[in-house]
């Protein structure tokens, strides 16, 4: 049945890539494509649920499906098996639930696209890579769907290819991910080499069990290593360039990456290798730092951007630092549950910036709205729904997340810190504002449309504006899912420094009361005159630069690796070494062979006097050579 789960959605890739793309979906019809797009996730759905109830009567015990047997190198198997335990149960149940429900969105938002059939097609080949990620036993089977969704993302990105810049964004997006996955091909390597398996279970097994002796592999350099990968699918710094990029391509494209699929692989990882990051301190405090860098420096970028899609984006860098800097700390199942919650209120945003998008024909600058509550009411309802979980106010989903992330974070005896826990609160706070202000921006306030696109704004068709009643539900509903509970057996919360036990009620209060100050600063400045936001821009011009131009980040990239490549390769390897070393050389040699037949051919005269003085020179020179040997 596991093999059924993750083999659907490829069904479903191969029937509509086949039978519906070669004419945009009218070889068979809309009504097929849609039937095999939609119907193959859902069906992978039910079976997850299936086998959770099955898995639920024997207590969840592990279990294992092998599909074939890949390859036998000596005596050591490699094998193709699917492996279901809760944080399996878990992360099946996003991507096929979240995954499915997007699919089902795309029907209304893709409709008059020419390529309809070939985008179910991609959806469902994202969906495959990601179940096989999810799925799969060994750090093998993992890799391969970890390089599947991001072959899928570059195709998914770069749909609308037309576009030069889109294009340009599915290979930066591409080649980024390939530098994370160097690191993560060697930690797999240095794991095979020390332990001689890649099934993960086994291999947390060992370091769990290994007690005071040295595990064969240092657990520290294979989790850096490994983490090197999950910086690059999780966009974390330095690696984070690639996702707000990705938005250029279609909305639902931006919702499965940043909600469903792979931007989460990075924090399952590290999640399903929970036994060798508590073997390895040094590694763990490394991604607690960069978590909560990442999620304080996207936070300030988020400020001030403009583009609807923009803002969601750098706000899933963002709480991506939030998950990893609870997986630094021990609290893996904290983690998850962050995911979990994050997959529901940020596919709602995203897929609400889709409807915004759809009902302004294509308008995408939150400076060119406002006032769109009163044109597209359930669209901002669930959109602030959404805004409000995100921003961590009670009791919806991300109040019940954020807060346990915060709280282990300050107390946590395996590297929880009062610093970490002051820069994630007032990324937090920044959070609530940036939040409150696209809300504000788009939907609030004086109108900023023009008189034209105005009079055509209209609200979704029902196959989008259900999925947003039914993701902002579970925005709200989310947390009382008790994830971290769930999954306490396999993935225990960490110790709490008994003395700090009486802070827990004022750092819940204290996330309140900061989600509640976010609220109250954008009200204050986008609520108000608009000279107020003016003056404080141009009062803070020079930071609005920094924040407005991402630091530079590519810009620094460009400059110190781009152009230095750039240059690499055409001096050095084109200009000195193809044209100059290679066909130079090449080229001489055949200008030699052109010119000793030039002078041979001379020799060729065709006239016998000519041919005759050259034998009786030769026999001259013959009898001069022997008379000096003799």
């Amino acid at each position: 049945m596991l093999t059924a789960i993750v083999l659907l959605p490829l069904l479903g890739f191969l029937l509509n890539g086949v039978l519906a793309t070669r004419l945009g979906g009218q070889r068979v019809g809309k009504p097929f494509v849609i039937a095999v797009g939609c119907g193959l996730p859902l069906l992978s759905f039910a079976l997850v649920v299936k086998v959770l109830l099955q898995q639920q009567a024997v207590n969840f015990a592990p279990l294992v499906e092998v599909a074939y047997r890949w390859a036998l190198i000596g005596d050591t198997p490699f094998e193709i098996a699917f492996y279901f335990d809760r944080l399996t149960a878990v992360m099946a149940l996003v991507v096929t639930g979240v995954g499915s429900v997007i699919h089902i969105y795309s029907v209304g938002y893709m409709a008059h696209d020419k390529s309809f059939g070939r985008f179910f097609a991609y959806l469902n080949l994202f969906l495959f890579f990601m179940l096989l990620l999810v799925l799969g036993r060994s750090l093998l089977v993992l890799f391969v769907g970890w390089e599947g969704v991001g072959l899928a993302s570059y195709l998914l990105i770069g749909f609308w290819f037309d576009d030069l810049a889109n294009s340009r964004a599915g290979k930066k997006a591409f080649v980024v991910n390939r530098i994370g996955d160097a690191g993560f091909l060697l930690g797999m390597f240095l794991l095979f080499q020390g332990l001689g398996t890649l099934d993960m279970d086994r291999i947390n097994a060992v370091y769990a069990f290994s007690g005071n002796a040295a595990p064969p592999v240092a657990a520290s350099l294979v989790g850096l290593m490994l983490f090197i990968g999950a910086t690059g699918k999780s966009a974390q710094i330095p690696l984070h360039v690639w996702l707000p990029d990705a938005m250029a391509g279609p909305t639902p494209v931006s919702a499965l990456i940043h909600a469903a699929t792979m931007v989460t692989a990075g924090v399952y990882l590290v999640a399903r290798m929970s036994g060798v990051y508590m073997q390895a301190p040094e590694a763990s405090a490394v991604i607690a730092v960069v978590g909560v860098a990442t999620a304080f420096f996207a936070a300030t970028i988020a400020l001030v951007q403009t583009d609807i899609k923009k803002v969601l984006a750098y706000s899933t860098v963002s709480q991506l630092g939030f998950m990893f800097l609870a997986l630094g700390v021990g609290a893996y199942g904290v983690a998850i549950f962050h995911v979990v919650t994050h997959a529901f209120f940020k596919a709602c945003l995203f897929l609400g910036a889709g409807s915004v998008i759809h009902a302004l024909g294509g308008e995408q600058d939150v400076r060119k709205m406002g006032g769109l509550a009163r044109h597209i009411p359930l669209t901002f309802i669930t959109f602030a729904v959404a805004t409000v979980a995100i921003a961590g106010l009670p009791p919806l989903a991300g109040f019940f997340s954020k807060d346990e992330i915060l709280w282990f974070v300050f107390s946590s005896t395996r590297g929880g810190h009062w610093l970490l826990w002051a820069v994630a609160s007032l990324t937090a706070l920044m959070t609530a504002f940036y939040m409150f202000r696209l809300l504000w921006l788009t939907f609030l306030g004086p109108s900023r449309m023009s008189h034209e696109v105005e009079h055509h704004v209209h609200e979704s068709p029902l196959s989008m504006t259900g999925v947003l009643v039914l993701l902002a539900s579970l925005s709200a509903v989310g947390g009382f899912i008790a994830v971290p509970h769930f999954l306490e057996p396999l993935l225990p919360l960490p110790p709490v420094n008994e003395q700090l036990h009486h802070f827990e009620l004022p750092l819940l209060v204290g996330s309140v009361v900061l989600a509640l100050a976010g609220l109250a600063g954008a009200a204050f400045l986008y609520g108000g005159p608009p000279g107020r936001v003016d003056a404080l821009r141009e009062r803070f011009a020079g930071v609005h630069r920094w924040l407005s131009g991402k630091y530079f980040i590519d810009e620094l990239y460009e400059r110190l690796i781009d152009r230095p490549l750039v240059w690499l390769s055409d001096v050095i390897f084109l200009r000195l070494g193809d044209r100059k070393l290679l066909d130079g050389t090449l080229d001489g040699l055949a200008a030699l062979g052109q010119r000793g037949a030039g002078l041979l051919g001379r020799v060729q005269t065709g006239q016998l006097q000519w041919y005759a003085a050259l034998v009786v020179a030769g026999i001259v020179a013959a009898l001069l050579w022997s008379w000096r040997h003799v």
